[in-house]
């Protein structure tokens, strides 16, 4: 019975977890379990992670590492957590969200409900406007160095639960398997990947940030996502002294910024003459700049603006350019068939990179016509050696049928008819 075993927790609590966890899908940890694999005996799989969290025998499995590359070259080791263990991870988020959310500061954006990131580069773009200087931090391999004794000194402010401070304890501890099969123990950091991790994130810099931040700047405003972080003041001179005193203040925490990419920016407009090298800055994205703005009256000036970034556009340039068009031609496909296999990226880089200066987005999207292009001159023979034939030819059906691709309809948006005024 549940009342005979050594922690209380609900079995249907486990039921939600599950169904968070399905729904977020991810793949499959160091067992190759699917999520499908996993609802072959979804009631005795589900029993036996209640079973054992409420036993105090559950021992969560080593995480798989996966190096996933950035665009400096270099790599970020992402952590894959086996279905079942994502699934007793969401338990305790479950547990303890609804706890700590209330608690995490207004400024802070990332993994929260009813929180986003287009809220954080909304809210920045407006201190822009009222501050002419923007500290830019970035802490050194933030997740891998979190301090696992700070991290649970932390938590244990806000639970008591002796089998929450329990699990998150073996997952902070639990070891990362390797190709080869070797495994890499842990004395610090929190997978990125992890179910818990973004939780356990927050509230360390939670206590490492923002609330020194509130305690020793409460005038200074910031946008926090997660790691990435940036601070408004009013004159050079406290930018500098605001950037020497939060380095200190992370090293108190055993963290560290990356002095050559921390920056003091000068948020140039027409109004702002200063010289300063640094007049841009990148968040979450997008990259706040000079650019050139018409007012509602029509008039020209120069604002300090976010819009997607070099790094996005040039993501959004290799997932372009790795459609096979070849293959399209190969499997026969039509363009009615070609738009629903792409149209839901294309809806996806719309719905978050368009929502700021959107005509630089709108621009690039000439890169997947000219894609649809070649697929016509594969395919066609008639245009098979006239490239702008085919771009012509791409127009039309496009000018006929304005919704079938997503950039199409957001781009070209048909007039709206106007009602006929009612009688009388």
């Amino acid at each position: 019975m549940q009342g005979a075993k050594s922690f209380s927790i609900s079995k249907q609590l486990v039921w939600q977890a599950y169904l968070r966890v399905k729904a977020n899908q991810g793949s499959a940890g160091i067992d190759h379990v699917t999520i499908g694999d996993f609802e072959k005996d979804l009631k005795g799989n589900l029993y036996r992670i209640w079973n054992r969290m409420s036993s105090g025998s559950y021992m969560p499995a080593a995480v798989k590492l996966v190096e996933i590359p950035k665009a400096d070259g270099k790599t970020r080791p992402l952590g894959i957590p086996t279905v079942g263990d994502r699934i007793a991870q969401m338990v305790v988020v479950l547990m303890l969200g609804p706890v700590l959310d209330p608690l995490f500061h207004a400024n802070s954006y990332g993994y929260r409900p009813n929180k986003s990131a287009h809220e954080a580069v909304t809210q920045a773009e407006l201190q822009c406007r009222m501050h002419r200087w923007v500290v830019d931090l970035d802490i050194s391999k933030f997740f891998d160095n979190i301090n696992h004794d700070l991290l649970m000194k932390a938590l244990q402010k806000h639970t008591s639960s002796r089998w929450i401070l329990l699990y998150v304890r073996r997952w902070l501890q639990c070891p990362y398997k390797l190709k080869d099969g070797s495994l890499v123990e842990r004395t610090m950091g929190v997978p990125q990947g992890s179910v818990i991790g973004p939780l356990l994130a927050n509230l360390f810099l939670h206590y490492s940030f923002d609330q020194w931040m509130k305690k020793n700047y409460p005038m200074i405003p910031f946008e926090r996502y997660a790691d990435d972080i940036v601070c408004h003041c009013h004159t050079r001179w406290d930018s500098e002294s605001l950037l020497k005193s939060i380095a200190v203040r992370l090293s108190e925490c055993q963290l560290s910024l990356n002095m050559e990419k921390s920056k003091i920016i000068y948020c140039k407009d027409s109004n702002r003459k200063c010289q300063w090298k640094h007049i841009q800055f990148d968040f979450l994205g997008f990259t706040f700049r000079p650019r050139h703005v018409v007012s509602k009256e029509g008039n020209y000036f120069t604002g300090f603006n976010p819009a997607i970034s070099t790094k996005a556009l040039r993501k959004i340039n290799e997932t372009i350019r790795s459609w096979d068009v070849n293959q399209w031609v190969g499997w026969s496909l039509s363009l009615k068939e070609i738009a629903e296999k792409i149209n839901p990226v294309i809806r996806g880089w719309i719905g978050y990179y368009g929502k700021f200066y959107p005509s630089i987005l709108r621009k690039h999207f000439r890169y997947i016509d000219l894609r649809l292009a070649l697929w016509a001159r594969t395919k066609f023979k008639r245009l098979k050696r006239h490239k702008t034939m085919s771009i012509y030819w791409l127009g039309n059906v496009s000018r006929m049928y304005p919704s079938l691709f997503a950039h199409w309809q957001w781009a070209y948006r048909p007039p709206v008819a106007r009602q006929k005024p009612a009688a009388g």
